[in-house]
């Protein structure tokens, strides 16, 4: 019955998009062929309750007349490369490699940061846009983790290294530069990335004045991208995503120091905060500071990567450390060397349990292909991906999503 209920729709969508993405300008036969372009964007750090605080009203009147989520999961650990590449692969990062903004391979050398931009890194999955240029299908990419490497030589047709300095409005500014292309060579699938939101929250705290005035921005950012699809003649599909949401911290008074559970001289620490990671060598040392690890600790637990809880999917890459450990909700785990190094108060953090309110990330799906004024239980955001593939026309790759779950999102 469900699978009945998803062709009908996917039917109904064709039909009715078709419908509404032919200007009366042009002739029938052109017309068949323009479709509107869907546009991703992700604001990053951006908690799906934001959405109440009456400073929005760009993003809410999109909400109210297309679709939203109540919250969208992310995936484990909610931190934001490894679900930015979860949203354009739809695998978990388990299953893309991108298992954490800072990690290590034994197969490679160095570390992964967030600049890194080496193939090999991230070969483990293929984003969209790397589908869709194999397809026909033209992409341009404003910033997005992963969007400046080439992946056999296949980049989006259009793409920026990622500049922080550059404003959301010329972010914006950009992209609609892009659709200036004629409709033969103009692109149809485009990212759009904010890390203002995100910024705030990690400096000020996610109930801060400061975050309240980085919403409002990104918010008439969205105003203009809608502006200018308006002035275009555009009926573009948007879909518009967060990574994950944040949840307020302090290293003064929730501060788990991990030298007190695990031997400094042994453990080997890949990365920390909210979710942390450590290595042990195969010696009795390494393995005794492990087992003593191991375990529930004040605010803390810890598993041997093999025994990580089924529901985070977390554990078989090669490139998840020996043990992992995760924090209550705004608590930060912390080496006392890191704990004592000087730096701006970390007031907010993510990273924590996928399924804690605090993570929830922000789902809106507005235009021709959507439902109207629809509000839809809460999903995993690996099924943001074969949405997108469906949209677009194209063949997904393999991935953890499915379709079915976010079928009612579109036009019936």
């Amino acid at each position: 019955m469900r699978g009945m209920k998803t062709m009908l729709a996917a039917f109904a969508v064709l039909s009715l998009a078709a419908c509404a993405e032919q200007p009366a300008s042009l002739p029938i036969a052109a017309a068949s062929s323009v479709k509107a372009p869907l546009i991703l964007v992700s604001i990053d750090g951006f908690r799906w309750d934001y959405l109440n605080r009456g400073v929005l009203p760009n993003l809410s009147a999109l909400a109210a007349g297309g679709v939203r989520a109540e919250r969208m999961l992310p995936s484990f650990p909610s931190i934001t490369f490894p679900n930015h590449y979860t949203l354009v692969t739809g695998l978990v990062p388990d299953h893309h490699g991108i298992v954490n903004n800072r990690f290590e391979d034994a197969n490679l050398p160095g570390v992964f940061r967030m600049t890194t931009k080496d193939e090999a890194w991230w070969s483990q999955a293929t984003p969209i846009w790397v589908t869709a240029e194999q397809q026909g299908v033209r992409t341009a990419t404003e910033f997005w983790p992963g969007s400046e490497v080439a992946f056999h030589g296949v980049r989006p047709e259009h793409w920026e290294a990622f500049n922080q300095a550059k404003t959301s409005d010329e972010r914006v500014d950009t992209l609609l530069g892009w659709l200036d292309a004629p409709v033969a060579t103009r692109p149809q699938f485009l990212t759009l990335y904010f890390d203002i939101v995100d910024t705030a929250g990690h400096h000020h705290g996610p109930d801060s004045p400061e975050l309240n005035a980085s919403v409002a921005t990104v918010d008439a950012a969205i105003g203009r991208l809608e502006a200018g699809l308006k002035a275009r003649g555009l009926d573009a599909n948007l879909i518009i995503v967060a990574d994950h949401g944040m949840a307020a911290t302090s290293e003064q008074s929730r501060l788990i120091v991990l030298d007190d559970y695990a031997d400094p001289s042994v453990a080997h620490v890949v990365f920390d905060d909210a979710v942390s990671g450590i290595d042990f060598p195969r010696t009795p040392a390494g393995e005794a500071a492990e087992s003593k690890l191991v375990g529930a600790h004040p605010h803390m637990t810890c598993w041997k990567k093999a025994d990580v809880p089924v529901r985070f999917h977390y554990g078989t890459n090669p490139r998840v450390p020996d043990v992992v450990c995760a924090a209550d909700v705004g608590w930060l785990i912390e080496t006392r060397e890191e704990a004592a190094r000087h730096r701006a108060p970390l007031l907010g953090e993510h990273g924590y349990d996928n399924a804690a309110p605090e993570m929830g990330a922000l789902f809106i799906a507005n235009g021709p292909a959507f439902a109207k004024g629809e509000v839809v239980k809460p999903f995993p955001n690996v099924d943001v991906y074969p949405l997108m593939t469906h949209i677009l026309a194209i063949k997904p790759e393999p991935n953890d999503g499915h379709f079915a779950e976010v079928a009612d999102v579109l036009v019936h």
